[in-house]
């Protein structure tokens, strides 16, 4: 009987998994499991769906809202883990699996959202609102799903709800396919030196690991360097070979634009098209007031003036650095002229010059082990809880480690993986998921992932201060996922407003650079000795420089963005030579690209459309919201309890703004992040 069994009746995704804290089975999951669960789980909502229309009783938030939230169990199991698993591991079979599944979902998902009989279920539940006694929580959930609905077409006409169908299917292959290119661009160049004088400049460190790298690449002998970002930057940094700097930058900021079989141009042509129909089918003009109708922001002209605002600060800033740089050029009598390849060169040589540092410096402080343990400790003077290592949960890769996080009384708050090195299947980047979202009773298993330097040899992985303040950032996100006290999983969690989503990551930020907390984790590797004062107000008198380039490439990316999905008509659109128009409008200096071009923004294709400004309009936010922590002390207790109850654990249960007001006091001013960045 058991000889018969096939991967069906033993799908691991069929029950809740039955592991300590409900983990994934990682080491019992397998490709073959992914596709029936799916199904399954498809064919159990809709099960579901169908029993809350047949349900003879008045609609209720319970019987109504409450069923909808909760009728897929099965479809949230697999869906979290095979879409983490896409972005993190991912193989040629699970591209192809993503790419056959993602038009399924999407008709699911329309079946759902464009159900009549369901609709008049949850509008009839919505009629009541003002009568039906519910919670803050409860409204919120029931506007949010009355939304959604609406949003999703269900007040359309018959033949425009088939249109919203077909593009949505369009629109889910396609962004998959854009991702992928970008990883295959990403994965398939490499710059090879056989010459050890194309090394000046670069560390021993970087060396190694680029003979490691080489080697693992059957070019034992030579050198290897690659587009991720923990070999691409430090390349820009260091190394003195112009031309290889060049080649670097050059084919950085050419991904997806190289007339091959990686090319995204018509891709997010079709994309963007798509989408300004998609939005004009519910009644918006353009996508991005489609977007911005359900953020803090509300409207594509709040955010252009907010973001045309900041470029007048942070242009002129850019000007001024551009200026700096070219005078250091000059002083080597080479008569070049500064280029965008030269920016992270001479900005490292300008920083020692400055402020005699040098990041090589500051390296052997930041230990990856002693910066995560110095996040959690943060955590745990805030907040009281505790992260302990857990040896026995299944894992995908061996780089993964997970850890059991405690309340301050003892009690489970949830399940924290981390996964922090580049791999040829990793998607660039860093970025905070679930493979369970709370709710109830239910806790979350919480994921971050990054590409961080790995260890060389003997030399463990020794983070740069961007990795140390991306490592703070997703945990940040992680602290919103675990500590999330929602009664629904439609609103727990980080299931907010784009534009809000970003304030528990980016508040972290500040603490890493904290003169207390650098004294708690920033230990030299060899010696165990903390970082001593003199380097650590180094640090803090450098954290304005090169702000002008951060903010303005970081803008010049948010305004494309806007500007992509500003658009009322794309017939003819040539992406590339509107990017270049639109950043010539700007003034946007040469030597500067925006942050991410038109055909690898990944981050418009993966849930940032008309939502990249998030970053900025949340550092409004966190620099404001740390100052109420500096008033008071970086570890009071109070004003960390005030976040904690009133942004950490609310999810979406409240409008944002008034979370926000609820911790500060007031509406968030522009001042602080400005003065942080150099600007005022």
């Amino acid at each position: 009987m058991y000889s018969c069994a096939t991967s069906t009746d033993s799908n691991p995704f069929f029950s809740e998994f039955k592991t300590e804290f409900g983990a994934p089975p990682f080491d019992k999951i397998k490709i073959e499991h992914y596709e029936p669960a799916f199904k399954k789980g498809i064919e159990e909502q809709n099960q579901n769906i169908q029993a809350i229309i047949d349900n003879k009783q008045e609609p209720d938030f319970e019987n109504t809202i409450v069923a909808l939230d909760n009728s897929d169990p099965i479809l949230s199991r697999v869906s979290a883990i095979f879409f983490n698993m896409t972005d993190a591991e991912t193989t040629d079979e699970l591209t192809q699996l993503s790419i056959k599944i993602a038009p399924v979902l999407s008709e699911h998902n329309d079946n759902i959202y464009l159900n009549q009989a369901l609709f008049k279920k949850v509008n009839a539940v919505y009629q009541k609102k003002e009568t039906a006694k519910l919670t803050t929580e409860q409204s919120r959930l029931l506007d949010e799903t009355y939304k959604s609905f609406v949003r999703s077409g269900a007040n359309l006409d018959n033949q425009k709800q088939a249109r919203l169908r077909e593009i949505n299917k369009e629109l889910s292959t396609l962004g998959i396919t854009f991702s992928n290119n970008i990883l295959n661009e990403n994965n398939s160049f490499k710059l090879v030196v056989d010459k050890k004088e194309d090394l000046a400049g670069l560390p021993d460190w970087f060396c190694e690991s680029a003979a490691q790298e080489a080697k693992a690449d059957g070019k034992e002998g030579k050198w290897l360097f690659t587009l991720h970002n923990a070999s691409r930057l430090p390349f820009l940094q260091y190394a003195e070979n112009r031309a290889l700097r060049e080649k670097m930058y050059k084919a950085y900021i050419n991904r997806g634009n190289n007339n091959d079989k990686n090319d995204n141009k018509k891709i997010i042509t079709q994309i963007v098209s798509l989408r300004l129909e998609k939005a004009q089918l519910l009644g918006f003009d353009c996508y991005s007031n489609f977007v911005l109708d359900n953020t803090m922001a509300k409207n594509s002209e709040t955010v252009m003036a907010f973001l045309n605002n900041l470029w007048q600060y942070s242009l002129p800033k850019a000007k001024e650095e551009a200026a700096e740089l070219q005078k250091l050029m000059d002083k080597e009598g080479k008569n070049e002229k500064l280029e965008a390849w030269d920016w992270w060169y001479y900005t490292e040589k300008l920083r020692k010059e400055k402020y005699n540092l040098d990041e090589e410096e500051t390296k052997p402080y930041f230990k990856l082990e002693n910066v995560r343990q110095g996040a959690f400790d943060v955590a745990h003077k805030l907040y009281g809880i505790t992260l302990t290592p857990l040896k026995n949960i299944p894992v995908y890769h061996p780089d993964v480690e997970v850890f059991e996080v405690k309340d301050a009384d003892g009690s489970h708050l949830g399940v924290f993986y981390v996964d922090y090195f580049p791999r040829p299947g990793k998607s660039g980047g860093a970025w905070m998921s679930n493979y369970r979202e709370q709710h109830g009773n239910i806790r979350p298993l919480v994921c971050n992932v990054g590409s961080f330097t790995k260890p060389v040899g003997d030399t463990p992985s020794l983070l740069t201060l961007d990795e140390v303040e991306t490592l703070f950032h997703e945990f940040g996100h992680g602290l919103h996922g675990l500590l999330t006290k929602c009664n629904y999983a439609g609103i727990s969690g980080t299931n907010v407003v784009r534009d809000f989503v970003e304030l528990p990551s980016q508040i972290m930020e500040h603490w890493a650079t904290e003169p207390e907390v650098l004294k708690m984790y920033a230990k030299h590797y060899k010696t165990g000795e903390s970082m001593p004062d003199s380097l650590i107000n180094k640090l803090l008198k450098q954290k304005t420089f090169n702000q002008g380039f951060m903010t303005t490439e970081l803008l010049a990316a948010a305004i494309l963005d806007m500007n992509l999905h500003n658009l009322k008509d794309v017939k003819g659109l040539d992406v590339v030579a509107y990017e270049t128009e639109a950043m010539n409008k700007l003034g946007l200096i040469t030597e500067i690209a925006p942050r991410y071009r038109t055909t690898y923004f990944n981050h418009i294709i993966g849930g940032y459309a008309a939502g990249y400004y998030s970053y900025l309009w949340a550092n409004v936010l966190d620099s404001d919201a740390f100052e109420a922590f500096k008033e008071h002390g970086i570890f009071d207790q109070k004003t960390a309890s005030l976040f904690r109850s009133n942004v950490l654990e609310k999810g979406n249960s409240e409008d944002p703004m008034t979370l926000y007001k609820n911790f500060r006091g007031a509406e968030p001013k522009l001042d602080a992040m400005l003065k942080n960045r150099g600007m005022k």
